[in-house]
């Protein structure tokens, strides 16, 4: 019996053993956010509490480091946990990236799908907007969007709680990054099917009169599963790194949400003298982002029927 190039292509993944130790670590983390109250429970801490009778109020460093109450430290200054605040920190991360990922796959190979597929005038309008988003600067709407959101639901920053800014940051982090993510799949969507369409058993669905909603998503679509799984493969670790880039940036994520990118920036102002501060959200970035990499990369060879024995 025949097997489908996606089922040969996953079963390469599967004896992979690169693919699946980095799976393994990619599925770590999901439990580790999941799981984060649990995590800060057994611990006996939580990510918001102070703890200033553990800071030296002279230097504003602790008085000790990791510890059986505190498993890596405290923060400076302020005292708060700092096991705690990285389990929380996974969460932010994993959902902006997952959200944003989910987004704009989505958007892409709709548009993508729309545009290759009709042709003519749908396929220029289509085209115009991916270019027009692929050429704007989303640093600057990043910086700009939160103050825009701000401005019109609370009427400006005055009055507004530290709560209510880090909710539009989180939402307005969302919009942004989803905005521009779609563009670049439905482009290569878009030329996958302007090829895709000429072949026999499109035209033969064309003949048969077959519901263009079904050539779409029936016949189409399936054809389009190795470049859809390879990008947004390759996309979940870029929007984590986007999203923590953009928190060190100080336009991102901000106090009171615990997050990795919060942390950092916070840490290094403090990494001659304590460098445990930093590194454990650096690592935590570090490694989740080298094995979805590493990850994406398995499954675009997985995919590729150039490789394929």
């Amino acid at each position: 019996m025949s097997r489908s190039p996606t089922r040969i292509a996953l079963e390469r993944l599967r004896r992979d053993k690169v693919a699946m130790t980095c799976f393994g670590i990619f599925v770590f983390f999901v439990l580790l956010a999941i799981f984060a109250p649990l995590l800060a429970k057994l611990e006996g801490q939580d990510p918001t509490t102070y703890h200033f009778d553990l800071i030296d109020k002279r230097t504003t460093f602790p008085f000790s480091g990791a510890s059986s109450d505190h498993w890596f430290g405290v923060e400076p200054r302020i005292g708060r946990d700092l096991f705690a605040r990285w389990v929380y920190g996974a969460r932010p991360s994993l959902l902006v990236a997952g959200l944003v990922t989910l987004v704009t796959t989505v958007v892409g190979v709709v548009i993508g799908l729309l545009s290759g597929f009709f042709g003519g005038w749908v396929d220029r309008v289509f085209s115009w907007i991916i270019d027009f988003i692929l050429s704007l600067p989303y640093l600057i709407f990043a910086i700009a969007f939160p103050a825009v959101i701000i401005s019109v639901v609370y009427g400006g920053s005055e009055g507004t709680t530290p709560e209510q800014v880090a909710r539009v940051r989180f939402i307005s982090l969302i919009v942004v990054l989803s905005f521009f993510g779609w563009a670049g799949l439905a482009r290569l969507i878009r030329g996958q099917v302007l090829s895709l369409r000429e072949r026999e058993f499109i035209a033969a669905a064309r003949v048969l009169g077959i519901p263009t909603r079904r050539v779409l998503f029936r016949e189409l679509l399936p054809n389009l599963i190795a470049p859809i799984v390879v990008s947004a493969s390759l996309a979940l670790p870029g929007y984590i790194v986007a999203e923590a880039g953009l928190t060190f940036l100080g336009v991102g994520l901000m106090d009171p949400t615990p997050s990795w990118g919060v942390t950092i920036a916070s840490a290094q102002n403090y990494y001659d003298t304590y460098p445990l501060y930093l590194w454990v959200p650096v690592l935590g970035i570090t490694i989740l982002v080298l094995a979805l990499s590493l990850l994406g990369d398995a499954v675009r060879d997985a995919f590729d029927p150039k490789t394929r024995r």
